[in-house]
């Protein structure tokens, strides 16, 4: 009887909060994500196609998103294989059915098109038509998209491995190994080449530059330090895509913190206490950067500083950010895309893409836009004045 009368009190009181939200009408649940607000569009929005990729991502958190190359959309879906698009028209091209559950989404290049899966599988397709080149494995899950380079198809897989194989063949040629740490964030971004160099940002916080030709460390920069009681404290990846811009290499962390680093050297540049894990999108002069907490920050590219910060996305689960043109454009978790200002963060322009999460980041190509939701709904949009 003890015991149960404890039990009882203990739940009562760590459920008191959800009882009384059960009976309150307010709507300021610190916890609930920002109710949209009304705003003058200053942009139009004109979707020029829809078309299913297939499904399964779900709640697998591996942030599907398309890729964009010579005039084709390619997607992959974890059911549905991978497919090509007509980027302005949305017309099929091929499709390529598979059981591979795939993951993280298509890389292309050097006409090649790249997916990796759930237990490790890695399947290389011809551009144009769809074939089979080869496959090959690696030794856990791929959720980030593969890179392809200098002949080479780089393939970042969840265990801290990237693993380079050759394009003709798909013959591995070298590995290199991260630790990873205990408890880290759900996602890997994927690799970002330069010339000679492969950039991995990593799940304890740091971005490495090795060599693209046989994966020797060149440098090792820490942008989110490990730092903290508890390992969810401690807790800095590097998810979002880095990216190369001239000669600087810019990278955030799910500590909240963003750097600019001479891609080069190693040297860092300046820093920045505003990031997150989602990443970055870099336009002119203004870098677009999404917060952990849904807060989109613009960053002056040169020095860091702060220009503007944008609240009104706040727990709605931002995507990575993209650019295209004079806006910087995110999706939520209600299937939202947001455009904004990139000279002030003010809202430009939003439309509804569909009811399921946004949570790879859009993709830009000759001024279209073309992003993928949780349920395989892929679509392009155009910005009008």
């Amino acid at each position: 009887m003890r015991a149960a009368l404890v039990a009882c009190c203990v739940l009562a009181v760590a459920g008191c909060s959800t009882v009384r939200g059960w009976f309150s009408d307010d709507e300021d649940d610190a916890t609930a994500p920002a109710a949209l607000v009304d705003f003058a569009p200053t942009a139009e929005v004109q979707r020029l196609w829809t078309a299913n990729a297939g499904k399964g991502e779900g709640r697998l958190g591996v942030g599907q998103a398309p890729a964009v190359a010579d005039g084709r959309v390619f997607t992959a879906a974890v059911h549905g294989g991978v497919r090509a698009f007509d980027l302005r028209s949305g017309e099929q091209a091929w499709h390529y059915p598979s059981e591979l559950r795939l993951s993280g989404g298509p890389g292309v290049g050097e006409g090649l098109v790249v997916a990796g899966d759930l237990d490790g599988n890695v399947v290389a397709l011809d551009a144009a038509t769809g074939e089979e080149r080869w496959t090959a494995k690696v030794g856990n899950e791929v959720i980030a998209a593969p890179v392809v380079g200098f002949g080479i198809v780089f393939v970042r897989s969840n265990d801290g491995r990237l693993t380079a194989f050759d394009a003709r063949n798909g013959e591995r040629r070298w590995f290199w190994v991260h630790d990873v740490p205990s408890l880290s964030v759900r996602g890997n971004g994927s690799p970002v080449l330069g010339p000679g160099y492969v950039f991995v940002g990593n799940d304890d916080g740091t971005l490495v530059a090795l060599s693209a030709a046989d994966g020797r460390p060149l440098w090792e920069i820490p942008v989110g330090q490990q730092e903290g009681r508890t390992e969810l404290d401690r807790m800095a990846d590097v998810d979002g895509q880095p990216v190369l811009d001239g000669t600087t290499i810019y990278a955030s962390s799910f500590k909240g913190t963003t750097v600019a680093i001479d891609a080069p050297s190693g040297q860092p540049m300046w820093g920045s206490p505003n990031g997150g894990a989602g990443g970055v999108a870099a336009g002119y002069s203004v870098l677009a950067v999404t917060g952990t907490d849904g807060t989109v920050f613009g960053l002056d590219k040169n020095t860091g500083g702060a220009l503007w910060q944008q609240p009104g996305l706040l727990r709605r689960g931002v995507s990575p950010p993209s650019v295209q043109g004079d806006h910087a454009v995110v999706g939520d978790q209600e299937g939202y895309l947001h455009w904004l200002q990139l000279y002030n963060g003010e809202f430009a322009a939003r439309t509804k893409h569909g009811g399921d999460p946004i949570r790879g980041k859009p993709v830009v190509a000759d001024g279209i836009l073309v992003v993928q939701d949780t349920n395989g709904r892929v679509a392009a949009y155009q910005l009008g004045q």
